[in-house]
């Protein structure tokens, strides 16, 4: 499970958290079930104890795990925990919701991300948005790199009902980036555009305009589902 290699693209404390929150969500670990410890971790995933502390912590701050003084890190159970389970998207009209969903859950997002984003929180934004100027210049598009760009504003917004529920959406959004993806690779400024959208909310949210990360984030995402059904009627 070794991470040393190949993964410059995403920092190390990223990868560990999220193969231990698959790890927690999938029941790999029992509620109330003692982590490994942060050497037996670190040996594990052949990464520095460091790096395995960054990624406990954001697990305690989801409420995944709790600590015990002394005793090290156990998972905490569930229960109420897991509301959003939400169902796998099977039409249109569910990509159309989830859209409806984002439009209120991700402007909000940024505005709190401009109050709020330490510099860690901006440096994720800029880590993911220099990767879609790279597949940009290449005329691509990646869709992991744009969802981590909106999954690290959610973070940055330091309001783990922002992340959990984007977290929950992967799946879902993923679908409308891939199909949005197709849609702006037919015009032959599409991709530019788009990345300039992203770029314009990064930059907002680092001036720390609240009401500007708001407005061109939701009209982003507007923008984003009216590219995606002028001709989309047939996508699913």
């Amino acid at each position: 499970m070794g991470l040393a290699n190949g993964t410059t693209r995403k920092a190390l404390p990223d990868i560990v958290f999220e193969r231990m929150h698959r790890a927690i969500k999938s029941g790999a670990y029992r509620p109330d079930e003692r982590l490994p410890t942060e050497h037996d971790l670190a040996a594990e995933f052949e990464v520095s104890r460091p790096v395995i502390r960054e990624a406990l912590k954001r697990l305690r701050d989801q409420g995944l795990i709790y600590s015990r003084r002394g005793a090290g890190s156990f998972v905490r159970a569930l229960g109420l925990r897991e509301p959003l389970g939400f169902g796998q998207l099977e039409n249109v009209a569910d990509l159309l919701n989830c859209y409806e969903f984002r439009l209120t859950l991700e402007p909000a997002a940024a505005a709190a991300a401009a109050a709020r984003a330490d510099a860690a929180g901006l440096t994720a934004i800029r880590q993911a948005l220099e990767l879609m100027r790279d597949a940009t210049n290449r005329q691509s598009h990646r869709e992991d790199a744009d969802y981590q760009f909106h999954l690290a504003i959610a973070r940055a917004a330091q309001n783990n009902y922002f992340s959990t529920a984007m977290e929950a959406l992967k799946d879902h959004i993923a679908v409308g980036m891939k199909f949005h993806g197709v849609s702006v690779k037919r015009e032959a400024a599409g991709l530019a555009r788009v990345f300039a959208e992203h770029e314009a909310i990064a930059e907002a949210i680092a001036a720390r305009d609240g009401a500007g990360a708001r407005k061109l984030m939701e009209s982003h995402l507007n923008g984003s589902r009216e590219r995606l059904f002028q001709s989309s009627h047939q996508l699913l």
